[in-house]
């Protein structure tokens, strides 16, 4: 826990909060007495791909999607 004055605060506060990790606190004080906390909060968690949300966005497949490429055969089993 990282411990700074007031006057530091006021003219550096977004570098402090820029450099703040997940979880971690800055305690802000004046007089050597603490009278705020700054605590980062943590990253929100990503919601998790739903199934079927790009259907129908595909509007063109070529004829000869399936084929082999000329040159390719050799690596055909």
């Amino acid at each position: 826990m990282q411990t700074i004055t007031l006057e530091e605060a006021q003219g550096h506060l977004a570098e402090i909060i820029e450099k703040l990790m997940a979880g971690e606190e800055v305690v802000i004080t004046r007089d050597d007495k603490p009278v705020a906390t700054i605590k980062a909060t943590p990253p929100t968690p990503r919601e998790p791909p739903r199934l079927g949300t790009l259907k129908g966005t595909i509007l063109y497949i070529a004829p000869d999607f399936d084929e082999i490429p000329e040159g390719f055969e050799e690596y055909l089993p």
